[in-house]
């Protein structure tokens, strides 16, 4: 068993993925920055913790994550300003990061995007550049640390029901995966941490089962 911090719990892929790494029988903590949505996060049987991690320092989040093994980062802006983006997806994603170096946590699973990257393409005039230069950030920042992290990057999300089957690797272009895929990588990324530690995994739904993909067996 593990003990497992999801930041952004309210999220759509968090709401789907605490409840299968809580029937995996690991102490799930789902943080929120409102209070409204914890009854939702209890529901899926994790732990609801409130923090605002926009505003919160590097030793505030070092706080909240000391004890556990895993923190998997599922939250974001969700559009809006340039400014919170930025503030969101890279500055409190980075912290996060320090933080969880500083509590002693190791492992770290960052839900990134298909094209993330310093190549990522979008132009500055495109809404979604903020969002693309703040992921590609996180991101590199992440890669330069020594926690033992898993990149995930998933194509175009949809609220179709989980497959259990992906597709990743050379030759894969980005399509679409449902959230519900998503939330079962995450749990077997959390059930696989040496096969799957310093490993960037872009994937849409597809035909190999999600175990294989991140097995790499």
């Amino acid at each position: 068993m593990s003990r497992v911090t999801i930041i952004g719990g309210h999220g759509k892929v968090a709401l789907l993925a605490a409840p299968l790494l809580v029937a995996d029988g690991h102490d799930v903590t789902s943080v929120v920055r409102n209070p409204e949505h914890v009854s939702d996060v209890e529901q899926t049987g994790a732990t609801a913790t409130v923090l605002d991690v926009e505003s919160s320092s590097t030793e505030q989040i070092a706080e909240l994550l000391r004890g556990s093994d895993v923190v998997v980062w599922s939250a974001g802006a969700g559009g809006g300003s340039p400014e919170r983006t930025y503030a969101v997806d890279r500055d409190a994603a980075i912290r996060s990061m320090d933080a969880a170096a500083q509590a002693g946590v190791g492992r770290y699973v960052m839900v990134s995007y298909f094209r993330a990257g310093p190549d990522h393409g979008v132009p500055e005039d495109n809404g979604f550049y903020a969002y693309a230069e703040a992921k590609a950030a996180a991101d590199e920042h992440l890669q330069g640390t020594d926690l033992a992290w898993t990149i995930l990057r998933p194509s175009g999300l949809t609220t179709e029901s989980a497959t259990g089957h992906i597709e990743s690797g050379d030759g894969v272009a980005a399509g679409h995966v449902s959230r519900d895929n998503v939330a079962h990588v995450i749990r077997a990324l959390v059930e696989h941490p040496d096969a799957t530690a310093r490993r960037i995994i872009a994937f849409n739904d597809g035909g190999q089962p999600i175990e294989q993909v991140v097995t790499g067996e």
